[in-house]
């Protein structure tokens, strides 16, 4: 998986890009198909933002999903982030999964 991390109006020190790389290793866990993640993180006013647009590769799986959070600290803007687009990977991913039971036992079991 390839991320890109980069800050509008605010500098991605080395400690943010750690925290975002570690924080969305969980999604990468749960998906094993991610092609790219590109996170833009900045600040408005006096509210920090994060948004992610995270892209799939395969034929049956490719898809962009995009997510946006705001907060008053940057590191609970990422966690309130990951959440967002944790919720919407797994329910990619269900949508991908083959709910028949009757048609998968038979093709396993004949």
């Amino acid at each position: 998986m390839q991320i890109t991390i980069q800050g509008h109006t605010v500098e991605v020190t080395p400690a943010l890009r750690d925290y975002c790389t570690s924080k969305f290793e969980r999604i990468a866990r749960h998906f094993d198909h991610l092609h790219e993640l590109s996170i833009v993180l900045g600040i408005e006013k006096v509210l920090h933002t994060a948004e992610a647009t995270i892209r799939f590769a395969g034929k049956k799986s490719a898809r962009t999903l995009h997510a946006n959070a705001t907060a008053a600290d940057m590191y609970a803007a990422i966690d309130v982030l990951v959440d967002k687009i944790d919720k919407q990977v797994l329910k990619h991913k269900e949508k991908l999964t083959d709910h028949h039971a009757e048609t998968v036992r038979a093709t396993r079991y004949s």
